[in-house]
């Protein structure tokens, strides 16, 4: 006979175990779920999102007649959430690179990882939305639709960029302005300062000069007229006369 009682134990065993692993496997996921949930989201609200999903369900107003919502606006307003998907993108494509290597080692949390990937699928999930509605107005234009977008980001990000530099024109111009006038004022000073040492050195002669002048005065000698010629002209004369 067949002892089943030998066989109950261990599988009252393995049922206790396998129950025990789906339990903590169930509650470890909610946990997860749920802290996932508590963190803070990594971008702001989509508020283009927001404004074009209110457009697409605008309620009208009671007692009055509804009217629909031209689909100029809301294409529009499409476009204009795409331009922010792509921002979003770009932000994502180059943090990945960096958060990476720094969750390697071990410079941030999970929490920072946890946040970065839920906000990837975020993307993901609205870059396929965005299709599917383009591809509503107008069949084709979701495979176009992200190519407009992106020009429409990078012309917005020149345009920030241009008012920037407006913004600090007119500081830069002011400081040139009075950096111009120190460095102006300086020259002149040092030209002043030259021409006058100029003068004073031309109005006052030198040490040498001066000594050099009372030098020549003392050596100067005076001769007589005829010179040591003449004197040795009238000798010879006299002792002419003597031998006569």
């Amino acid at each position: 006979m067949f002892n089943w009682l030998g066989l109950l134990m261990p599988i009252a065993y393995i049922g206790v175990l396998v129950g025990s692993l789906a339990t903590f496997s169930s509650l470890y996921r909610k946990r997860k779920a749920a802290k996932a949930a508590s963190l803070a989201p990594w971008f702001e609200p989509h508020i283009p999102r927001n404004i074009y999903l209110s457009l697409l369900h605008l309620e009208p107003t009671p007692g009055q007649k509804p009217t629909p919502v031209p689909d100029s606006v809301l294409r529009a307003a499409l476009l204009r959430r795409a331009t922010e998907d792509i921002h979003r993108v770009l932000e994502i494509r180059g943090a990945k690179a960096a958060l990476g290597v720094l969750v390697q080692r071990g410079s941030v949390g999970d929490d920072l990882w946890q946040r970065f990937q839920r906000a990837e699928q975020e993307i993901e999930e609205e870059l396929r939305d965005v299709v599917t509605e383009a591809n509503a107005f107008s069949p084709g234009w979701g495979a176009s639709i992200f190519q407009t977008a992106n020009e429409m980001a990078s012309n917005i990000v020149i345009r920030k960029r241009v008012d920037e530099i407006q913004a600090k024109a007119k500081a830069e111009t002011e400081w040139w302005e009075k950096k111009r006038a120190t460095i102006q004022s300086e020259f002149m000073k040092e030209l002043n300062e030259g021409s006058e040492a100029t003068s004073t050195s031309q109005r006052l002669p030198t040490a040498a000069a001066v000594a050099e002048k009372g030098g020549s005065d003392e050596d100067t000698v005076f001769v007589e007229g005829g010179g040591p010629a003449a004197v040795g002209a009238k000798g010879s004369a006299k002792k002419k006369k003597g031998k006569k």
